[in-house]
């Protein structure tokens, strides 16, 4: 069973920035395409970012588009969520997950989530 612990979340003032991680234990992330999702308090899950295997392509939720940028190390089994010009809208429960087909198929594995709380 792959493990996607993810790091990073924590309190920040809106117009801050926060970098999440997630890093993979159990396999080589590389055979994965990765994403994150995320869930605020009384709100459905979200898509927010994700990547393909090799990290050559990208996609974005358009309410993060130009703020957020998703990467992966594969070498190092990581893959970022780096954020940028936070509101308090972003603030929620952020999941690290991955699946073994992109852009389609199901996510096999996800994280436990890093708390992000955005002030205002």
């Amino acid at each position: 069973q792959v493990q996607l612990p993810e790091s990073g979340g924590g309190l920040v003032q809106a117009g801050g920035s926060l970098r999440l991680s997630c890093a993979a234990s159990g396999r080589t992330i590389s055979i994965y395409a990765a994403a994150w999702f995320r869930q605020a308090p009384g709100k459905e899950r979200e898509f927010v970012a994700d990547i393909s295997f090799a990290g050559s392509t990208t996609r974005y939720s358009d309410s993060v588009k130009g703020r957020f940028t998703i990467s992966r190390n594969n070498p190092k089994n990581m893959v970022y969520l780096q954020m940028n010009s936070l509101k308090p809208d972003d603030t929620a429960v952020y999941y690290c997950a991955a699946r073994r087909s992109y852009p389609g198929g199901e996510y096999d594995y996800w994280g436990q989530g890093t708390q992000v709380t955005v002030s205002s």
